[in-house]
């Protein structure tokens, strides 16, 4: 191995590392955010005894394992799903390093990494509670604002689009939650979107609706079968369309364009 294949080596165990890492206070806003709980000046504690959790307990993962999965006071089971979000962000957070090149694209892997926590915090979060916060969504549009300034060199969307996606999804959901006077679509999916497109631009913004509808009419249906209930929350497949039109906008969003015909009707 040389040193060049060394240096890379290193950089993405560091990737994902941190990125677990940041997914062990992705689980505090999680939890914390729609209870109105401060993310900062409590301690994590049992969610059950109340205890608070010693510091050589936090170790993402690591700490979950050890004590098989309950609480060191009070024996009570820690859900296994506080090591799936620290272990998906840390595999999101090398994925995005390992699909980008972090020594070409260091700024905009990081504004990607960070947009992808706030990403993985809304589906979370809107899966047990159908709400989406907005200071979350507010992070995603800074981070969508800082992409555009920063990474003009490497980033192949015009500002244009960019602003335009911004509104070709969240338009068509806006009406959607006027008409159905907030049944069909919350406003949390709308303001989701605003943020969301401005960060992809058009075609990502189209592509991640579009996944979004698809596994979404997939999930809604599964759960209508098993709880016979059709209200679901929208927010967690519009973060899967998000996810996929990052990583594969650009491609999927060319190929329906060739499919369809759209590309010779258009040059």
């Amino acid at each position: 191995m040389d040193k060049l294949q060394i240096y890379y080596t290193v950089i993405y165990i560091f990737m994902f590392i941190f990125g677990v890492c940041v997914g062990s206070f992705l689980n505090v806003c999680i939890y914390r955010l729609p209870i109105g709980e401060s993310l900062t000046k409590k301690n994590s504690h049992c969610m059950t005894c109340g205890e608070e959790i010693k510091r050589y307990d936090l170790i993402p993962i690591i700490s979950w394992c050890l004590l098989r999965g309950k609480c060191r006071h009070c024996g009570a089971k820690i859900s296994p799903r506080y090591t799936v979000v620290e272990f998906l962000n840390g595999v999101v957070w090398l994925g995005t390093a390992l699909w980008f090149d972090i020594i070409e694209k260091p700024v905009y892997i990081i504004f990607t990494c960070l947009m992808f926590s706030a990403v993985i915090v809304v589906f979370f979060m809107d899966w047990d509670t159908q709400l989406i916060n907005t200071w979350v969504v507010v992070f995603i549009g800074i981070m969508a604002i800082g992409q555009i300034a920063l990474c003009r060199a490497y980033d192949q969307v015009s500002i244009t689009s960019h602003i335009i996606g911004a509104f070709v999804v969240s338009v068509p959901l806006m009406i959607v939650t006027l008409v159905s006077h907030e049944r069909a679509m919350g406003w949390g999916d709308v303001f989701l979107m605003i943020a969301a497109g401005l960060y992809l631009g058009t075609q990502g913004a189209l592509v991640a609706l579009a996944v979004a509808l698809v596994t979404g009419s997939i999930g809604g249906l599964t759960q209508k079968h098993f709880s016979g209930s059709s209200k679901f929350a929208f927010g967690p497949y519009l973060s899967i369309g998000i996810f996929v039109a990052i990583f594969f906008g650009e491609k999927l969003g060319d190929w329906y364009m060739q499919f369809t015909g759209l590309n010779e009707m258009l040059s």
